[in-house]
């Protein structure tokens, strides 16, 4: 197989991967994305987390919500905790990378936050710290998981997870599914707040 040939299967895999969601993932970010919208409205933050690609989708979501996704509109509260160097260093030098976020979570979150891991494994430590955190304070949480969902999945009050073991694939439906979420919270708060 030439370098064409596989870029071609790996193109095949990622419509496979959509293909096989598409029937959830609207179900998935109306569900989620209801959530943040109430949360928002009650004037609540939403925290989100990852590691890798997953902090790049936590920073990523956080800017489209801060600054703006399709509409122009006042920005909402959404915070990625995978920016502050001095912190997650600090925290991962003086304790255990594994409290990077759950440490965070308890310092600024309060009761009826949303907090959002972000996870292709499901079984990062420091996401499932975070989430059981955000829990003890009374947040609700969500996750974005893949391949079985792992341990994180029981730490979630909602959860979609792609069902698959590729990294990038499952990477690209998280998008994916960011942006429909993101989409439908600017809809309901901006364009038909009655919804």
């Amino acid at each position: 197989m030439n370098v064409k040939q596989k870029l071609q299967e790996q193109l095949r895999t990622h419509l496979q991967v959509i293909e096989a969601a598409e029937a959830e993932l609207c179900t998935v970010a109306v569900e989620i994305g209801r959530e943040i919208a109430a949360v928002f409205r009650d004037g609540g933050k939403l925290f989100i987390f990852g590691n890798g690609g997953s902090a790049a989708d936590a920073q990523h979501m956080a800017a489209e919500f801060i600054n703006r996704y399709r509409l122009e509109r006042p920005p909402l509260p959404a915070i990625a905790l995978t920016t502050d160097s001095s912190t997650l260093t600090s925290i991962a030098n003086d304790y255990e990378y594994r409290d990077v976020f759950a440490k965070q979570v308890r310092a600024l979150a309060d009761p009826g936050d949303i907090v959002m891991g972000i996870s292709t494994s499901g079984t990062s430590d420091n996401i499932v710290q975070g989430l059981k955190a955000a829990q003890a304070i009374g947040c609700k949480t969500v996750a974005l998981l893949g391949r079985t969902g792992g341990e994180a999945k029981s730490q979630a009050d909602i959860m979609y997870i792609t069902p698959h073991d590729d990294t990038a694939r499952i990477q690209e439906v998280h998008l994916l599914l960011e942006h429909l979420i993101c989409d439908y919270v600017e809809h309901v708060l901006f364009i038909e707040p009655q919804i």
